[in-house]
């Protein structure tokens, strides 16, 4: 139906000044990852995940996240009509292709853990009873910066580690932004031109062809390398998981399939590495008062040799 380019022009029409995270979002859902926007109020986040999810065939699905969201609401629940005499499934807001949960940390704690058998397992069980997912299958989580909050429950480190990537949106630039208005002054227009420009099928075959992405053993020992020094350095608690290694590949395999090549390079590590990594490093007291998580990555990232001939 639509090739990868269209797409993304697609997209960029849409979405003004986000070009970068228009791609992590492409990654994403080729390699059948979750990605978490975070940025202030009104910068966009959630329009950006509906003109994404619109321009694709399948299933969509969006569950406003608030204190009173139960967990049946995301995975479904199984109850009882007394038109019938029996009990009926009702599937919750994870039987779909693409998720958007908006605001994910203003819901409860038991709340959000309802997610975590859907992002990794790519089921949901109700009652006993375990019902796969669509393929793909990916969650596209908002949220506000905790720190500037009330009323908000963050995130535990078990479920960010469960996003390939957490995108930081920034504010745009003045020529951005002037665009931004000009599109959307008058709420409706700009809105209609929201449409399909590829199938489900699509990006079926795209995850297939992602797969076939080679990564060299010397490339594969560059990301263990970064890895293992995140464990080891002293201002981090907490370093980056096996889960994390696996995510490095993964979103390196789909940065070169998007580039058009069937080989990653060092590059591309670099390029997925802050996105994949900063959400998943904890750093120790002592390193808080004193650095931020992405000085410590950008620092390990410049310590460890990339190779040079790997394809």
């Amino acid at each position: 139906m639509g090739t990868l380019s269209e797409v993304k022009g697609h997209l960029n029409e849409l979405i003004v000044g986000r070009e970068k995270e228009i791609d992590f979002m492409l990654i994403a859902l080729i390699q059948e990852g979750h990605v978490l926007l975070e940025s202030v109020p009104g910068s966009g986040k959630t329009w950006m995940a509906k003109a994404f999810a619109g321009s694709f065939t399948g299933q969509f699905q969006r569950l406003q996240f608030t204190p009173d969201v139960l967990p049946s609401d995301v995975t479904g629940i199984r109850f009882f009509n007394p038109k019938i005499q029996e009990f009926e499934l009702r599937p919750g807001a994870v039987l779909t292709n693409l998720l958007l949960a908006d605001e994910i940390n203003r819901a409860t704690p038991r709340t959000q853990s309802s997610l975590l058998e859907a992002m990794e397992e790519k089921q949901a069980t109700i009652d006993g009873e375990t019902l796969q997912l669509p393929k793909p299958f990916i969650v596209i989580a908002t949220q506000n910066p905790v720190e500037s909050q009330q009323g908000t429950f963050p995130l535990p480190a078990a479920q960010l580690d469960r996003f390939l990537f957490r995108l930081e949106i920034g504010y745009p630039t003045p020529e951005e932004e002037m665009k931004i208005i000009r599109n959307f002054r008058d709420n409706v227009s700009h809105k209609k031109t929201i449409q399909a420009v590829a199938s489900i099928e699509d990006v079926q075959g795209w995850s297939q062809e992602a797969k076939k992405v080679k990564i060299h053993e010397d490339v594969e020992r560059y990301i263990i390398g970064l890895v293992r020094a995140t464990r080891e350095h002293p201002m981090i608690e907490l370093g980056l998981s096996s889960r994390a290694a696996l995510a490095l590949v993964h979103a390196a395999q789909g940065k070169a399939f998007i580039d058009g090549r069937n080989f990653v390079t060092p590059d591309d590590v670099k390029y997925v590495l802050k996105p994949v990594a900063l959400h998943r490093l904890l750093l120790s007291a002592e390193g808080l008062l004193v650095l931020k998580a992405s000085d410590v990555l950008q620092e390990i990232s410049e310590s460890i040799p990339s190779p040079v001939e790997a394809i």
